[in-house]
C-alpha cells in the first residue's frame, strides 16, 4: 500500500505543471510522510453545494494548478458535448491567495479549448460573475472563491448560461468529464483570452439600483450604516451601488475594508461565526448607526445588525419577503428546506405563491413558474436574492442595499427593523429559529450520526409527537432529515461546504396579549435550548 501510494505520488507530480506544487509532493514522498499523503491523494474533490472546494494544497485532495487546470479541461470538454462550443465563458476571482493563478489558468485551458474567454479585471464579488454571465451572453461563467471558508481554501463555482449554478446531473458529468482528462502538464494552453475593462461592474451596479428602484424612499439619504467587507471584495461594489442609489457612504470598519488574504481580525471570515461581527457592532454603537451589515468575503452573503443585535438569517429572510410584498412585488418567493417557515406565512397572507427547496441556491433559483416566475428567493444562512433579474445567485450586495431602504423606510415614522419583526410576530405568531452546528475533524462522525437518527428518529421533541421523514427518499433527493409537529421543526444535514453536522431547530410560539412579546421570545429560546438537548443526544454528538 505504502509502495502503491508513492508510486502515485510521483506519477502526480510529474504530471503538475506547477513548479511548486511538484515540489510539495516530491518533499513529502521524500520525506516518507504516509499520512499526510494518503490525506492528499484520499480522492479528488468533488462538486459539493457550492462547486469545487478545498484547502490550498498540492495533490488531487487539494485546490492547485492541476486541478484546477484538469477542472477548465473537464468543463470545456462537457460544455463542448452539450453543444455549447466556441461560445463565451466569463471568469472571475476574489482576493484569496492563488484566486488570480487558477483564474488565468481556467482562461488559458478554455481558450485553448475554442471559448471565447472573458476575464473580470479584478478581484470582484461573486455576484458581479453571476450578472456577467448573462449580461454578456456566455453559456458559462466561473468564479474562483471559498466565499466564506477558512483562509487555506479556495474553491471554483461554475455557473451555466442561465446564470444559476449547476445542479445534477451537470456536476456528476463534469466529473466525469474531469476523470477522462489526461495529465494536467499536457493540456493545451492558450493565452487568446481577453481582460475585461470597468463596464462589467459599472453596469452590475446600475442594474441593481434599477432593480430595487430606491426613489421610493425619499428619507434615504439621511440613513446612517455601518458596515464590514470582512477582509474580502466587496467593499468598493457595495459603496457604489450605496452613492448611486442616493445614500449616505457606510461607515467602514477601517481594519477589514481592504481585501486580506489572511482574513486576520477574524477566526473564520463568516458573519455567521461567534465573533466575526464584533469590530462592526462596537462601531454601529460608536457611529450612532441605525443599521449595521456585514458581507462574507465574496458578497454573496450579508449579515444585519440592529440595536446591537444580530439578527438570524431567518429574521433577516422574512423581513426582507415582507418588504418586497407590501411594495406590490409578485411571484414565486422561495426559500431552502432549512429555511424558516415565516416567509411562507407572510407570502400566503398576501395571496402569493412561496416554494420550499433543496438546500442551496442552485435550486432556489429555479424555483418558480412561467405564471408566476420567482422573485425573491433566501436561505438561512445569510443568502438573499432580492433582484433574480440581475444575478442568479445569493447577492449580498443588493440584499444590502434591500436592507438599507426597508430601514431608512421605517426610521421615516420612527421604527427599526426589531419593530417591524415584533410586529409581524404579533400578527403570525413568533417564528423563533436556531442550529445545534456540530464540527468535525472526522467526517465518519457525520455519517455515524445520519445514520442513527435515520435508525432510531426521536417520536417527540419539546412533548408533541413528531413525524419522520426520510429527504433522501425525495423526488429531488437530498441527505437530510425532517422532524416535524405541531409548532416545532427540525431538519438535520451535513453541511455542504464544511466539515459540520447540522440541526436546524424551529418553534412557533403564540403572541398572547395579556403576556405579550417578551414572555413569547423567552418561551421561543427556552424551546430552542430543549430542542437542542433532545436533538443532541438523538445524534449521539455533543456542540
Amino acid at each position: 500500500m505504502t509502495d502503491d501510494l508513492l508510486a502515485t505520488a510521483r506519477a502526480w507530480a510529474d504530471a503538475d505543471p506547477h513548479e511548486g506544487d511538484r515540489a510539495e509532493i516530491l518533499a513529502l514522498v521524500g520525506s516518507g510522510d504516509v499520512a499526510e499523503l494518503g490525506d492528499r491523494f484520499a480522492g479528488p474533490l468533488t462538486f459539493g453545494t457550492a462547486g469545487l472546494r478545498g484547502p490550498l494544497r498540492a495533490g488531487p485532495a487539494g485546490m492547485n494548478a492541476a486541478v484546477v487546470t484538469r477542472a477548465a479541461a473537464g468543463l470545456g470538454a462537457w460544455l463542448a458535448g452539450s453543444g455549447s462550443a466556441g461560445g463565451g465563458i466569463v471568469i472571475g476571482f476574489d482576493a484569496r491567495r492563488r484566486s488570480d493563478e487558477f483564474a488565468r489558468i481556467s482562461a488559458s485551458v478554455l481558450a485553448a479549448a475554442g471559448f471565447a474567454v472573458q476575464v473580470l479585471p479584478r478581484a470582484l464579488p461573486t455576484p458581479v460573475l453571476s450578472f456577467a454571465v448573462r449580461h454578456l451572453g456566455c453559456v458559462a461563467g466561473i468564479m474562483v472563491t471559498a466565499s466564506h471558508n477558512p483562509p487555506d481554501d479556495n474553491g471554483y463555482k461554475v455557473y451555466l448560461g442561465d446564470g444559476a449554478q449547476l445542479v445534477p446531473p451537470a456536476d456528476r458529468e463534469i466529473e466525469a468529464a474531469i476523470a477522462a482528462v489526461g495529465p494536467a502538464r499536457e493540456v493545451p494552453l492558450s493565452d487568446e483570452w481577453l481582460t475585461l475593462g470597468d463596464d462589467v461592474a459599472a453596469d452590475y451596479v446600475a442594474a441593481v439600483v434599477a432593480a430595487l428602484a430606491p426613489e421610493r424612499v425619499p428619507s434615504r439619504g439621511g440613513l446612517r450604516v455601518a458596515y464590514t467587507a470582512m477582509h474580502g471584495v466587496g467593499a468598493e461594489t457595495t459603496r457604489a451601488v450605496f452613492a448611486a442609489a442616493g445614500l449616505a457612504e457606510p461607515v467602514s470598519v477601517p481594519e477589514q475594508d481592504e481585501p486580506d488574504p489572511t482574513f486576520r481580525t477574524v477566526a473564520f471570515p463568516n458573519p455567521e461565526e461567534p465573533g466575526a461581527t464584533d469590530l462592526l457592532k462596537a462601531l454601529a454603537e460608536r457611529t450612532g448607526a441605525d443599521v449595521a451589515i456585514a458581507e462574507d468575503p465574496d458578497a454573496d452573503r450579508c449579515a444585519v445588525v440592529c440595536g446591537g443585535r444580530q439578527l438570524t438569517g431567518d429574521e433577516v429572510g422574512a423581513l426582507l419577503a415582507d418588504w418586497l410584498l407590501r411594495r406590490g412585488v409578485r411571484g414565486t418567493y422561495a426559500s431552502s428546506l432549512v429555511s424558516g417557515s415565516l416567509m411562507h406565512v407572510v407570502a400566503g397572507a398576501h395571496g402569493v405563491p412561496s416554494e420550499e427547496t433543496p438546500t442551496g441556491f442552485k435550486w432556489i433559483m429555479r424555483a418558480g413558474s412561467d405564471a408566476a416566475p420567482l422573485v425573491y428567493g433566501y436561505e438561512e444562512a445569510l443568502g438573499y436574492s432580492v433582484s433574480p433579474s440581475v444575478a442568479r445567485d445569493k447577492d449580498g450586495i443588493s440584499a444590502a442595499l434591500a436592507v438599507a431602504l426597508l430601514a431608512a423606510e421605517l426610521k421615516e415614522s420612527g421604527r427599526t427593523l426589531l419593530d417591524r419583526l415584533d410586529e409581524l410576530a404579533v400578527e403570525h405568531g413568533l417564528f423563533a429559529t436556531g442550529q445545534l452546528s456540530v464540527r468535525v475533524d472526522d467526517l465518519t462522525l457525520i455519517s455515524d450520526a445520519m445514520a442513527r437518527v435515520r435508525a432510531r428518529p426521536p417520536a417527540t421533541l419539546l412533548g408533541r409527537p413528531v413525524t419522520f421523514a426520510d429527504l433522501a427518499l425525495e423526488p429531488t433527493p437530498v441527505d437530510a432529515v425532517r422532524l416535524l409537529g405541531d409548532g416545532v421543526r427540525v431538519i438535520v444535514r451535513p453541511s455542504g461546504t464544511e466539515p459540520k453536522l447540522k440541526a436546524y431547530l424551529e418553534t412557533v410560539v403564540p403572541v398572547h396579549q395579556d403576556a405579550g412579546l417578551i414572555a413569547a421570545r423567552g418561551r421561543g429560546e427556552d424551546e430552542l435550548d430543549q430542542l437542542r438537548a433532545e436533538m443532541s443526544a438523538a445524534l449521539g454528538l455533543q456542540a
